[in-house]
């Protein structure tokens, strides 16, 4: 059973957790080029904004499963995974409270007057930092569930 879990956890991990961190990557730079533009066209930063949505709720897959194979692997009180576990936290903090807030702030005023849209330009740029944030905590992640820093249990 351990290896389904495994599978599905890793599986979750790719197609949920990937496609959340590239929208939120790409969702900064291409608001820039809308808010800046001179008739706006905001259709790409409400897909981008839906996947970033959708695929964090689908995301919650990762840890539910991550914890059904640490627990059968035995390793709930190894250091890599208690980091693993606070970095995932995280993650997931900044993503509900910080990103995504962020993105729907500019799609609020993505097809309003240059004004308006200027208004929010420091919101994109700000919404660079964090979208980084969000996806450096995931390669952080990614590298202790891959090396195991101090794993015991075989």
């Amino acid at each position: 059973m351990n290896k389904f879990f495994l599978t599905v956890h890793v599986l979750a991990a790719i197609l949920c957790v990937g496609p959340v961190t590239v929208a939120a990557s790409m969702f900064p730079p291409i608001a820039r080029r809308v808010l800046g533009a001179e008739t706006p066209d905001a259709g790409g930063l409400q897909v981008l904004h839906r996947i970033t949505r959708v695929y964090a709720w689908a995301g919650l897959a990762v840890p539910v499963f991550g914890f059904a194979v640490a627990g059968g692997m035995q390793v709930m009180d190894e250091a890599w995974l208690i980091t693993s576990i606070v970095l995932t936290l995280a993650a997931a903090l900044v993503l509900a409270f910080l990103v995504v807030p962020a993105q729907s702030a500019v799609l609020a005023v993505a097809d309003q007057s240059a004004e308006a849209r200027s208004g929010v330009l420091s919101k994109a740029k700000l919404l660079s930092m964090t979208s980084g944030i969000f996806s450096l905590l995931w390669v952080v992640v990614l590298v202790l569930m891959v090396v195991k820093p101090g794993h015991t249990k075989g």
